[in-house]
């Protein structure tokens, strides 16, 4: 969906591809996604945790109107009787509610919808491709309106740039979220100077304090800041930040949910349900 801030960016290059325009514009479809998930379901060994689906890039991508490879995925769910949740930016998730519906009443599904900003001046040049602010606000609706037990990610919070988290709480609250999380941005390999370049781009005045509260936000020491690096992929801290702003950040987010009553019940999904020989469509006896 072309997120500037996208932490999926470094596999384009990988790939051999560019981070930045082939990101926004050349799309890697695992088209026998559905029939390899098939049988790791069906595998002997398999032990049923909720599977989260489109927690790298978004499930519904416009392509997948034309693929249906999230659609493919639900079903294998279905059929072997397996939890999992899903995420995304996109309305396109509100096709899939004749599978969602059912499921979730079954404790078998869960959604979760990203809401960065309310802000839809910002949410244009932040994420040009995806769903407008409102009408994510909409698909929550719609997503508890059917059943589906479903959350807000106001992720990831960028310093100086998407600054009305407790807005997104509320809004995401009022149209039937019943949890929330966050996470702070992140900045590894070639995202750093891409960020960077869209930070002097439309933030000129503000680029060097954003950067600079990022890297405090991931412990970067001076040495580390003068040889441009904004990020430690330590598995500790590098979702949620370390030091004074990371903590005033939870703290903001602690607040905003206790007043709301976001996050009072966790989501239980049951993975008791879990049949193996259901994933290759076959029968059962008991």
């Amino acid at each position: 969906m072309g997120c500037v801030y996208c932490y999926a960016r470094p596999t384009h290059s990988y790939l051999g591809l560019s981070p930045g325009l082939d990101f926004e514009t050349r799309i890697i479809a695992k088209r026998n996604i559905a029939e390899v998930l098939r049988a790791e379901l069906a595998r002997p060994g398999h032990r049923p945790s909720a599977i989260n689906i489109g927690s790298a890039t978004d499930c519904y991508q416009p392509v997948e109107r034309e693929l249906l490879l999230t659609r493919g995925l639900i079903e294998v769910m279905r059929d072997a009787r397996h939890p999992f949740t899903l995420i995304t930016k996109g309305s396109g998730v509100e096709r899939d509610l004749d599978l969602l519906a059912p499921l979730a009443r079954d404790r078998l599904a869960a959604a979760c919808v990203t809401i960065t900003t309310l802000d839809g001046d910002l949410a244009r040049i932040l994420e040009p491709r995806a769903a407008a602010p409102h009408r994510r606000l909409r698909t929550i609706r719609m997503l508890a309106d059917s059943g589906v037990p479903v959350g807000v990610s106001v992720a990831p919070q960028i310093p100086f740039i998407t600054e009305d988290m407790e807005q997104v709480l509320a809004a995401a609250r009022e149209a039937g979220a019943t949890s929330a999380f966050y996470t702070v941005l992140r900045l590894p390999w070639e995202l750093n100077p891409l960020m960077r370049e869209w930070l002097e781009l439309h933030y000129p005045q503000r680029a060097a304090r954003v950067l600079a509260r990022v890297q405090d936000l991931h412990g970067i020491d001076a040495a580390a800041r003068a040889a441009g690096k904004s990020y430690d992929a330590s598995h500790a801290s590098r979702m949620k930040g370390t030091g004074l702003w990371a903590d005033l950040l939870r703290q903001r987010f602690t607040q905003t949910c206790a007043r709301l009553g976001l996050n009072r019940e966790r989501i239980e999904l049951d993975g008791s349900q879990y049949r193996p020989a259901l994933a290759h469509g076959q029968g059962v006896l008991f």
